[in-house]
């Protein structure tokens, strides 16, 4: 079976009535855990990145313990994960072309023509060719959204985490941006694992996140 793109072992989170978490995401599946923001549900992505520790249990990325590598290394190690931050994460005095092209320009040997190439393929592909050159004050929520999910998606990483993707957005624009971060389909399933965590879920979508989640009152239990 091979070792699970995403495992917390026993990972406390939430204030108030904590939980322990423990929870494997599949390769070639989506997975969302929604809960409450008491719940502690927006800090599993942080944990799994080592962005934050968790106060107990340990987080396995892809079989690596992020929190366990030296800093350097473990920045390199994120790029083969794709992250999708609450809001958009993106830099206001960039246009999106350069949000897009950031992770590539400093974390990659690439020449600047094999970036722009890169590029190009990703704002087609996310339909943003027409606002690349605008910063982000000047485009719409969906628009913001694409460009950071773009960015996420720029190494075509196995595993992509997403936090809170989908608020703002129309059905339609969240149904197109949970199947550009699948990656397409494989006969095993989805050619990128996904995890999700929000507060909720579009109904729409539920049909194609393989595996759901809610947290609450101190309990991980299966959502129907």
């Amino acid at each position: 079976m091979g070792v699970p793109p995403l495992s917390f072992e026993q990972v406390t989170v939430g204030d108030g009535t904590p939980s322990v978490v423990s929870l494997e995401v599949p390769g070639h599946r989506a997975v969302c855990v929604l809960g409450d923001e008491a719940s502690g549900v927006g800090s599993l992505g942080r944990y799994a990145l080592a962005l934050d520790r968790p106060p107990t249990g340990r987080v396995l990325v892809l079989g690596e313990n992020l929190a366990e590598l030296p800093r350097r290394a473990a920045l390199a190690f994120r790029r083969r994960v794709g992250y999708l931050p609450a809001g958009d994460g993106l830099l206001q005095n960039l246009t999106l072309y350069d949000n897009v092209a950031l992770p590539l320009r400093f974390g990659s040997d690439r020449s600047e023509i094999d970036i722009d190439g890169r590029i190009q393929v990703m704002l087609t592909m996310l339909r943003l060719q027409h606002v690349a050159k605008l910063r982000p004050a000047r485009v719409n929520e969906e628009e913001r959204r694409r460009a950071a999910l773009a960015r996420a998606l720029a190494f075509d990483p196995e595993l992509v985490i997403l936090e809170q993707p989908f608020d703002g957005l129309t059905t339609r624009a969240a149904a197109q941006l949970l199947e550009l971060a699948r990656g397409g389909e494989l006969a095993v399933g989805a050619r990128r694992s996904v995890f999700i965590v929000g507060q909720s879920l579009p109904e729409v979508l539920k049909a194609r996140v393989e595996l759901r989640y809610r947290l609450a009152r101190g309990r991980l239990e299966p959502e129907n």
